[in-house]
């Protein structure tokens, strides 16, 4: 029988969300883009509030956004098939493959308030400690990055949004980015965040709904009790191979184990280079940096876990309800590796509520991660192109008019990339696998940037360049000799995905640190901390003919002001907080991937429905704090300048009546 997956939505429904919410959002971040510039001294004119949001960022309005950037629709999709596949471990794997980067991150967005607060984009600092040789190098895979970044993004929202609606999917892969590309080339960096906060808000709300419609409310699974007697059922219908007795209520999962591997290394390569994280570092305050991270990777972890523990554990226990879209069949491979898990949970468990419900909170992953990394490639495109290489002198206002510029090319281009890909027979599962791959030899060559004195351009390049040789040609012997043969499929399976990724990963960090300790470099950041303001710059010249406000740094076009930087309060606030982080990195690091795990794993434990409900009530606890820090703590901290708005915006109606 065909196992088509049953749209339950009309089309018209996917082009009133795409187009109409798209654009609905894309409106009130206009208006408050306008509130925001005419009652408050921030305006995205300013090249460096348009790309760096005036470095100002309190820590709850980051942890929103690192929240709502890092929750694309692989969070919601991807984690989700995991939980359908291999059962409880998948959630708890995926959740650890995206937190503990967040964490240690914390730490290299420390040095970078510390060490290079005046960048832009991390390529800025790469250019002026290592020279163009570097900066191009790492612009590649930076652009790699992003590539694989929008692809997955905008292949998961538009296979979801067809699945759901019948939309077509080429048409979806174009439409997405149009409604985001208008609010982020008004609003810029500042506005990402405003976006994120109200899409996180949804997604919030929406988890909250399915989780208490799971396991309290709904009559198909019949509660905790209910889901836990039917995913027994499940366990042994279609037993998991590799599972302790089969079962999907068990951490004892070597399918699950190799997916937290894959997802950990997806995870270092989706941070570390990714643009978008380190706007938002550059973006924060300087004395909340790292409590900003620390919250962040904490409240996102809440994200896969609870999602996909109620509605991809609940895919597979509904398998032969009479409402579930592939019944009586269940998902195909194809259907499974595009992610289309959830949905069809969703679609038993409200029909056509579910459904919107669904496509509401994968809509809002797509546009709120999109917006960043709009806001992240126009960053590049403008400084470490456009103004390293053709505009040298270029000035603020010229930079912001670049910005826009890229920013639509950008956004044609996402859905034309997606197209090919999606023409090309790639899928959301595929690309997941494959970002660690392809990604992982830059990592730690990236982050050493900003937090090794003795590292030098021949560490940087050759541990990137040859562990990426060295990454590939695992990914093929691995691939060849586990499967059998090198197809596209095999490649984009999990462990030829670890074979390549912790090769790369290793490989290129042993590369690079040996090479710098060859003969190792005594560098002193003076040349990345006088990164210039361009703003800043402007004004100066405006006010003073004086040439020696600004230098050239010895190895590269960037420019740079005075290479001495006092030591102030927030400096001596970042080296406090670094030590912090670092034990809290390392705390989180053990427990997440050590303690709870390992000990379940090794013993071959399978849940009771006792502690079935205790795991339950962990995740169901955790979301519900993640909420509260990524949504009510933004506004406490804003609370002044939300209050300046209204009151300005009361005066400016009181006095247009009284006209």
């Amino acid at each position: 029988m065909s196992s088509d997956f049953k749209p339950l939505l009309d089309q018209s429904v996917g082009y009133g969300v795409v187009v109409g919410v798209g654009f609905f959002f894309a409106g009130i971040m206009l208006v408050l883009t306008y509130l925001q510039s005419k009652f408050t001294n921030m305006s995205p004119s300013s090249s460096e509030e348009f790309t760096s949001a005036s470095r100002s960022v309190k820590p709850g309005l980051v942890c929103c956004g690192i929240v709502s950037a890092w929750t694309w629709s692989a969070t919601l999709l991807q984690s989700s098939t995991a939980a359908y596949t291999f059962g409880i471990s998948g959630p708890w794997w995926y959740g650890v493959g995206g937190t503990i980067q967040l964490a240690i991150f914390g730490m290299v967005a420390a040095k970078v308030k510390m060490n290079a607060n005046g960048a832009h984009t991390f390529l800025e600092i790469v250019q002026v400690r290592f020279g163009t040789g570097a900066h191009l190098l790492y612009m590649f895979y930076a652009f790699l990055c992003n590539m694989v970044v929008c692809g997955s993004l905008l292949l998961g929202g538009a296979a979801t949004v067809t699945a759901l609606t019948g939309m077509n999917t080429i048409a979806a892969c174009f439409l997405l980015p149009i409604g985001i590309a208008v609010y982020v080339l008004v609003g810029g960096l500042r506005a990402t965040f405003i976006c994120d906060w109200s899409h996180t808000i949804i997604l919030f709300v929406i988890i909250y709904i399915f989780i208490f419609k799971v396991y309290c409310t709904s009559d198909e699974t019949g509660g905790i009790s209910g889901l836990y007697d039917l995913l027994i059922e499940a366990g042994n219908e279609v037993p998991v191979d590799g599972n302790q007795n089969g079962s999907y209520l068990t951490m004892k999962s070597n399918q699950g184990l190799v997916f937290g591997a894959a997802t950990i290394l997806s995870g270092f390569a989706g941070i570390f280079c990714d643009q978008g994280y380190w706007q938002r570092a550059i973006a924060s305050n300087p004395g909340t940096t790292t409590k900003a991270y620390m919250l962040g990777g904490i409240s996102w972890f809440a994200v896969p876990f609870a999602f996909a523990s109620c509605l991809g554990l609940s895919a597979r226990a509904l398998l032969h309800n009479p409402n579930f879209p592939t019944y009586p069949n269940p998902l195909s491979a194809s259907q499974t590796s595009a992610g289309l898990a959830a949905p069809a949970a969703a679609a038993v468990l409200m029909g056509k509520g579910g459904a919107v419900a669904v496509l509401l909170v994968v809509f809002m992953a797509v546009t709120s991660a999109t917006s960043a990394e709009l806001i992240a490639v126009s960053s590049i495109f403008s400084y470490d192109i456009y103004k390293t290489y053709f505009r040298p002198d270029a000035k603020g206002p010229e930079i912001v008019r670049m910005s826009h510029y890229f920013i639509c090319f950008w956004a044609v281009w996402m859905g034309c990339w997606a197209v090919i890909l999606h023409e090309a027979g790639v899928d959301l599962g595929w690309l997941f696998y494959v970002q660690g791959v392809v990604l992982s030899p830059a990592v730690i060559p990236i982050g050493l940037t900003v937090m090794w004195r003795k590292l030098t351009r021949a560490g940087v390049i050759a541990g990137s360049v040859m562990g990426a040789a060295l990454g590939m040609t695992a990914w093929m012997v691995g691939c060849l000799k586990i499967y059998g043969s090198i197809t596209i499929t095999n490649l984009a399976n999990p462990y030829s995905a670890v074979c390549s990724g912790l090769t790369g990963l290793l490989f290129s960090g042993i590369i690079t640190v040996g090479v710098s300790l060859w003969s190792p470099d005594k560098y002193d950041f003076s040349g990345t901390r006088a990164i210039a303001n361009l703003d800043v710059l402007q004004h100066e010249s405006a006010s003073v003919n004086n040439e020696d406000a600004q230098s050239k740094d010895k190895n590269g076009d960037v420019e740079v002001g005075s290479n001495e930087v006092p030591i102030d309060d927030d400096t001596r606030m970042l080296v406090a907080s670094l030590k912090r982080v670092m034990w809290y990195s390392l705390a989180l690091t053990v427990i997440v991937t050590v303690l709870v795990p390992l000990p379940m794993f090794f013993s071959h434990y399978v849940y009771g429905k006792s502690f079935y409900k205790f795991w339950i009530s962990v995740s169901i606890i955790w979301v519900l704090l993640s909420g509260t820090f990524s949504v009510l703590l933004p506004v406490w901290e804003s609370r002044q300048e939300i209050g300046n708005i209204l009151r300005g915006s009361v005066r400016s109606l009181v006095a247009l009546k009284q006209i």
